[in-house]
């Protein structure tokens, strides 16, 4: 099944998304808080309501509905640096050892069909195509062997960066938080649809219309299993967590020259099986 959340009269709701055609279902995700968060903690009674209440539901077109970041504010946003060892080499780096680490904010995101925002303060904005893990529920030490039980599903990300304020300081927080430069979305895919553990999936950015990453995710460094056995070490985390998994190799910033993105372009991140995130490009 795919969920959105979708803004309707200011008010956010949920959807089932049937190919091009969104359900409104969100008298039944009612019963589980009215959110996609509420939705994610009720697990598979949850899903079985909604797949219930799409049946009958009116379809409209996903071109008429206004997207929202499928969870519009998670509680954490964890991104992974360096995933992928030929994106670690393109940046003249080794492969790391342990996991890169980083946060993002709920303000940098933006749905699906909206648009990224290159900042007034620098042009060298790049991007970074990224699959997304969306945690089911309240977990810590997991190990990589339980790790499949705590994925609710998948979605798509991008990474938008900042390189010169990336590289102002030794973390990287202040070039990965620039509003509006992480498109997420369109959909949640749930677990029950993708590959398990996301393995296996090719992943490709295409900046108005040039293919620029290709590349499979069986080349992650730190698999998802062992990515969420690592920060449930650290942390707990929650039901609609997501995690970035990491980008391959290919980003603007590594190219001669480099391909930063400009108002005007559009960047399209598909990964197998999970589908499609599409973000047009503007100046603040």
């Amino acid at each position: 099944m795919r969920l959105v959340t979708f803004s309707d009269g200011g008010a956010a709701k949920i959807g089932v998304r049937l190919g091009d055609d969104i359900v409104d279902v969100s008298a039944a995700a009612a019963a589980y808080g009215g959110d996609m968060i509420g939705v994610i903690k009720g697990g598979d009674a949850a899903k079985a309501a909604l797949a219930d209440a799409a049946k009958s539901g009116a379809k409209t077109p996903m071109s008429r509905i206004k997207l929202l970041p499928p969870i519009p504010e998670p509680g954490k946003i964890l991104c992974i640096g360096r995933n992928y060892a030929a994106h670690a080499a393109e940046g003249g780096a080794a492969p790391p050892t342990y996991p890169e680490v980083f946060v993002r904010t709920p303000a940098s995101l933006v749905a699906h069909g909206e648009p990224l925002v290159v900042p007034k303060a620098s042009p060298n904005f790049d991007f970074e195509g990224e699959l997304v893990v969306v945690i089911a529920k309240t977990c810590r030490h997991v190990a990589e062997a339980d790790a499949l039980d705590v994925i609710y599903g998948w979605s798509l990300f991008n990474d938008g960066s900042v390189r010169d304020y990336q590289r102002k300081a030794s973390q990287w927080t202040m070039g990965k938080n620039f509003d509006g430069t992480g498109g997420f979305g369109p959909d949640i895919v749930t677990a029950d649809e993708v590959t398990p553990g996301g393995v296996g999936l090719q992943l490709k950015t295409i900046v108005s219309g040039e293919t620029m990453q290709n590349a499979n995710t069986r080349d992650l460094i730190f698999p998802i299993a062992k990515l969420i056995f690592h920060l449930t070490e650290v942390m707990t985390l929650h039901a609609g967590d997501i995690i970035a998994t990491g980008t391959p190799e290919g980003v603007g910033y590594a190219r001669k020259p480099p391909r930063w993105l400009v108002p005007g372009d559009s960047v399209d991140v598909e990964v197998e099986q999970v589908g499609v995130l599409t973000n047009p490009v503007v100046a603040e």
